[in-house]
Parts: structure tokens; sequence; C-alpha cells
């Protein structure tokens, strides 16, 4: 398989492939690559999207939006990577080209959407739907019955109570606490939450 993205994130993802021990990464691939190598794994200059064309990948870029591009324009087969010190019920579904980092637990009946990344020590509890491109940070708990929009990033040690619905490109700050719903593209911050602006967005 292949990762598209050559930075720290990428580094956190070719760990928990070599830890699974279900691929074989054969090389990384970048628009401005930094380094000849990580980890002995070739970093390759990105610039023929046929060459990638129906292979294996995951988008390792921590960016959602630069994710979201990304698969925009490689037609590739896109796999999913869950650490083996991740807890993943059976009754739960996480989608292609999404990460799930060591320490992580996803909980009954949720649903994980396409290239979402649920971070280090991360917990989605259950019945939760977590939409295409989100980044739950590390130590971020997400209660029963929440959903999160596409786009959408919950900072680090943020909390949501249950039954709340967070929109698409939300971002929610380190540490806040998520009470109420919150609207497409907000940026909410604090205990409890408010939003202090909205980001501007062509979709």
């Amino acid at each position: 398989m292949h990762l598209f993205g050559a930075s720290g994130h990428c580094k956190v993802i070719i760990d928990i492939i070599l830890e699974s021990k279900t691929f074989r990464v054969e090389s990384i691939v970048d628009h401005h690559p930094k380094y000849n190598s990580i980890f002995d794994i070739p970093v390759l200059d990105f610039k023929d999207v046929e060459t990638f064309e129906g292979k294996q990948f995951i988008v390792s870029i921590g960016d959602n939006d630069s994710r979201k591009n990304i698969v925009a324009i490689i037609d590739a087969i896109y796999l999913t990577a869950i650490h083996p010190k991740a807890y993943v019920s059976s009754f739960s579904i996480v989608d292609e080209g999404s990460v799930v980092m060591a320490g992580a637990i996803i909980n009954a009946d949720s649903k994980i959407g396409k290239h979402c990344i649920i971070n280090t020590g991360a917990i989605i509890e259950h019945e939760c739907v977590i939409d295409d491109f989100v980044h739950i940070s590390p130590n971020a708990s997400i209660a029963g019955n929440v959903t999160v929009g596409e786009g959408s990033q919950i900072g680090i040690g943020a909390v949501v109570i249950p039954g709340v619905s967070i929109g698409k490109w939300v971002i929610v700050g380190a540490g806040a606490v998520i009470i109420d719903d919150v609207p497409d593209y907000a940026v909410v911050v604090g205990i409890p939450g408010r939003i202090i602006k909205f980001n501007k967005r062509n979709d």
C-alpha cells in the first residue's frame, strides 16, 4: 500500500500499520517532499495522478480539507488502519480511508465515515454518527447519540454531551464542553461552548 502525505501524522499511521501487521507500506507520496525517506520508506514527489490510480492508499494528512481534496483527485482503493490497542465494537463501522489511533474507543452501533481520524485516546460512545473527513482529536470524548458533520474537528480534550448534533466543517476548540447543537461552519470554544465566529467556505 501507499500513503499520501509525509508529515508527523504519516509517522503515526506507519506505526499503526507496522503494529497491526496487515500491510506493507511501499512508498509515501507528497506534493512537496522534505525528506527522501521516513522510517526507511521512500518518499516520492507526487507528479502524476494516473501513476497511483487503482492502488491501495491511506491519505496521511491531518488537515481535513486537504484529505478531501486529495481523495477527489486520486481514484484509489482506500484502506483503513486501526491500531491493535484501540477498541472498536464489532457492532460499529469504520469506513474506508479512516484511521483509529492507539487507545481510542469506538463503542457499539457507532458509524465512522470515510477518511476520518479517531486520534489517540479519543472516545466515541454508542450510536454516534461521525461523517466523512472528521478529525476527533486526542482524548476528546463524544457521548452517546452524537452526530458530527462532514469535515468537523473536535479539539484535544473536548467533551460533547449525549444527543448533541454538530454541523459540518465545525471547529471545536481544545477542552471545550459542548452542551448544545452547533450549526455548520461555527468555531466553538470554552466551557460551556460558545460560538465565536463562523468560517466561510465554498462547498
